[in-house]
């Protein structure tokens, strides 16, 4: 058996990158493409690897000759590679795959050795390697029969998003039988180019092929194995992220992104803290229904989105703003804040690391589950001439919870005391207790000195839409603030949701009593962990301690690269100690990381 491998292409989408090589010399961790794919082929002794190079031809054959790679290697060049596309190029290499049953390669691939071993090991002459296809994924699609058949080739044009549940996308590795290049494919090759030019890719000949009743070729479907396709900076971004071979590397990067995991469609991201059970599918039909609108037509202004969000929350324009998430609004706020501030640790960063840390007073709950209630704020707040002072409710990590009641003495006593206090209810949904907002006109008339805080995001299971809420009956700076973000800071899926979100309060509330129930089995779960101490949260994440012999880093770390897992460890937040914040997803989900925490930690007897 041979490889055959494409590499004449000039990459122009990785723009400087390929300016002075070819596509398959780009780096990933270090390691070029071509070193990395050769070294995988050079462990399965082949007869020889043939190349066809064409630009910067000469660079790569040159570098290739400095690598330690015993099988016999073959150059084809192809002298016209920016006038032809890849059918040419392995038209070129017609000859050698008659001669020899062929594993056949496009050199823009990074894959986990698995992915070789997988079609390597196939007793099946011929095969197309696909994965189940994923938003992330450009290029030629298949559908499937139950037998594995490739029962056809989805070229771009005939693509449908209404049809990709069915898709399988081609890894671009392919294992030829020397018969079937022989009898089949080279002759299609040669009928294909002839009737259509050089300008066309050799997958259409197999597109062709497959329309035969007895095509001889079957599909191998890869079963979470990695591999990715560069062809733009952003992949090799991600490609760095999932390939890199230092484990701690890896957790960094991917914990960098803070976010974007739809690109990691394995991923499971126990960090993000959204609703699970909300929108509901009507909701999500009736913005797919507006989507066309919605994406070519400007949105409104700040005006008519303030507005929207008075409308809903059911108070005055004048005292509420809109903000692209809720990170703008905290931006904003804390910009117009002065004097000491107080904090409670830990908490949100977002809202301490926008102040000055010289003009900031923390206040650090005495005991193991970071709990306080109002009462402990006054009495420590109570001497230390803050101005200032913000409250995360539920708190966030540790689930902490003011009921209303107390939260309505905090606010009396802060207006007493002067201080602005700023409540931020992103969280306060998911608690037991009900109507417990503070975004309440009577409220707001009563308490210019309070300011209360929302993430849509984070409540309503929305956060590619970037929504979140600010109100206070401080109409002077609710007004500022209005200036100092962009007038058009919401698009205009942003604001269409705000349009019909009246509609569905019953689907969610339906969805907070799920979400509430799940919290309950999940943290019911964790608790038969060993080594595992839950803390009672009233939001849509849990905290829980480990025993000492337990790493959170180490754990984390674990449960991303083993089970793709991936986790929040608090260390940084406690001082060291071991903590971690788990997001409460669905009761599937869910059960994936019980079942991965029981693996590592055991069972409570």
């Amino acid at each position: 058996m041979q490889a055959i491998i494409l590499a004449a292409g000039m990459g122009k989408r990785l723009k400087e990158l390929t300016k002075d090589n070819t596509k398959c010399m780009v780096k990933v961790n270090g390691v070029t493409l071509i070193d990395r794919m050769l070294h995988q082929i050079d462990a399965h002794d082949l007869s020889r690897i043939v190349i066809v190079v064409g630009y910067e031809g000469g660079k790569l054959i040159d570098y290739i000759s400095t690598l330690d790679i015993k099988t016999p290697i073959v150059f084809i060049e192809n002298p016209i590679y920016d006038k032809t596309n890849n059918i040419y190029s392995l038209a070129l290499a017609k000859e050698q795959l008659r001669e020899d049953d062929t594993l056949l390669f496009e050199s823009d691939l990074i894959f986990e050795d698995a992915v070789l071993d997988e079609l390597v090991n196939d007793p099946s002459e011929t095969l197309a390697l696909v994965d189940k296809y994923e938003s992330w994924m450009d290029g030629t699609c298949v559908k499937l029969s139950e037998d594995d058949e490739i029962e056809a080739f989805i070229p771009g044009k005939k693509f449908k998003f209404s049809e990709i549940k069915d898709y399988y996308k081609t890894v671009n590795i392919y294992k030829f039988s020397k018969e079937f290049s022989d009898t089949c494919y080279v002759p299609f090759l040669d009928a294909y180019q002839s009737a259509l030019g050089l300008n066309e890719y050799y997958e259409q000949v197999l597109r062709v092929i497959t329309m035969l009743d007895t095509s001889g070729i079957k599909a191998k479907r890869l079963t979470g194995q990695k591999w990715y396709e560069i062809d733009d900076i952003q992949d090799l971004d991600i490609a760095e992220s999932i390939f890199s071979p230092d484990e701690d590397e890896r957790v960094k990067l991917l914990q960098g992104r803070y976010g974007g995991y739809w690109r990691y469609p394995k991923l499971l991201d126990f960090c993000y803290l959204v609703n699970p059970y909300f929108p509901n599918q009507k909701m999500k039909d009736e913005l797919r229904a507006s989507f066309d609108t919605l994406l070519t037509e400007y949105p409104s202004g700040m005006r008519v989105n303030s507005l929207l969000a008075a409308k809903n929350f059911g108070v005055h324009q004048e005292n509420i703003l809109v903000g692209n998430g809720a990170a703008e609004l905290i931006k904003s706020l804390m910009s117009f804040l002065d004097g000491r501030t107080g904090f409670v640790r830990p908490t949100f960063d977002e809202y301490p690391n926008r102040y000055d840390r010289e003009e900031s007073v923390d206040f650090i709950p005495d005991n193991r589950d970071y709990s306080y209630t109002a009462d402990d704020l006054m009495t420590f707040f109570g001497d230390k001439d803050v101005h200032n002072l913000i409250v995360v409710n539920p708190d966030n990590p540790s689930g902490n919870y003011i009921p209303v009641k107390d939260l309505l003495r905090l606010v009396d006593w802060a207006g007493e005391k002067k201080i602005r206090l700023v409540i931020d209810e992103s969280f306060a949904d998911f608690s037991d207790e009900l109507n417990n907002t503070l975004i309440r006109q009577d409220v707001l008339d009563a308490n210019p000195h309070l300011f209360v805080m929302k993430s849509i995001s984070k409540s309503y299971g929305v956060p590619g839409l970037r929504l979140g809420v600010l109100a206070s009956g401080d109409e002077e700076i609710i007004a500022r603030m209005k200036k100092d973000v962009a007038i058009w800071n919401i698009n205009s899926f942003g604001e269409f949701y705000m349009q019909i979100e009246e509609k569905y309060k019953k689907d969610y509330e339906a969805a907070l009593v799920k979400i509430r129930a799940e919290r309950a089995r999940f943290q019911d779960e964790l608790a038969k962990i060993n080594g595992v101490r839950v803390i009672p949260s009233q939001a849509n994440y849990v905290m829980v301690e480990l025993e000492e012999y337990i790493s959170p880093k180490e754990l984390l770390k674990k449960l991303l690269i083993k089970y793709e897992l991936l986790i929040k460890e608090l260390t940084t937040k406690t001082n060291g100690r071991n903590y971690l914040r788990l997001a409460v997803r669905n009761n599937v989900d869910n059960d994936v990381l019980i079942k991965a925490l029981k693996e590592e930690l055991g069972e409570r007897d």
